[in-house]
């Protein structure tokens, strides 16, 4: 088993306590499909009735990104993003710059040289974070005329 292993293996995530507020951040998300701001899930969850603030928005995304809940990816202008993880783990993304459409990708060769350099290096416990952004071929085709948006459905 290489470093990266090992190291998940020993290291548990950060606890995550289930507040009512983090329980409604979190339901938030799920009904959202692909990544999506903090602002975007205070709005959400403000037309939905709950009353959370802003601030408690991004704590909550904060405790469920270290707690391993959460995928995060940076848009154009380094606000994070937020979606739910897997349960089968962390995945790696690319997204389009333009409309935010997010597909995951094949990351086994990421994880595998990730783990031979910190082998190589002698390092443990190491994170890593992959982002990988460009422009989809809707958004490079630009828009049509039943998505004059340029927003994917």
């Amino acid at each position: 088993m290489g470093v990266l292993r090992d190291a998940k293996a020993r290291k548990l995530p950060a606890p995550w306590r289930p507040t009512r507020q983090r329980m409604a951040v979190l339901g938030a998300l799920y009904e959202r499909a692909g990544f999506t701001s903090a602002q975007e899930l205070h709005e959400a969850l403000e037309a939905d009735g709950i009353t959370v603030g802003l601030t408690t928005v991004y704590r909550a995304l904060h405790a469920l990104d270290r707690s391993g809940q959460v995928d995060v990816v940076r848009d154009r202008t380094g606000e994070r993003l937020y979606r739910p993880r897997p349960s089968d783990g962390h995945r790696h993304y690319l997204v389009c710059r333009d409309c935010g459409f997010s597909t995951a990708v094949e990351a086994g060769p990421v994880e595998r040289w990730a783990e031979n350099v910190s082998e190589t290096m002698g390092f443990t416990e190491v994170e890593h974070t992959v982002e990988l952004t460009g422009v989809c071929d809707r958004c490079r085709v630009g828009p049509t005329a039943q998505n004059p948006a340029g927003q994917h459905a």
